[in-house]
């Protein structure tokens, strides 16, 4: 693992699979955060840069949840 390699303190990511975190050796803090819960935080950011950039551009946002995942 590169990033246990660098000596870094935390791997942030939102693409890991199971039997990477045994990759980590417990020397590494893993935080596998997920696509939509990034994601979900920068929507506004880029519609608001778009709308400054391209004045004339219709900037529509979906108002459908594709998270796959359910909480309880």
């Amino acid at each position: 693992m590169k990033q246990k390699r660098a000596k870094a303190d935390i791997f942030i990511t939102a693409d890991f699979k199971y039997h990477q975190f045994f990759d980590a050796e417990d020397k590494i803090i893993i935080a596998d955060i997920g696509h939509f819960e990034t994601e979900q935080f920068t929507i506004n950011l880029i519609g608001d840069y778009l709308r400054e950039k391209f004045t004339t551009f219709a900037v529509l946002f979906t108002e459908t949840n594709t998270n796959p995942i359910y909480y309880h």
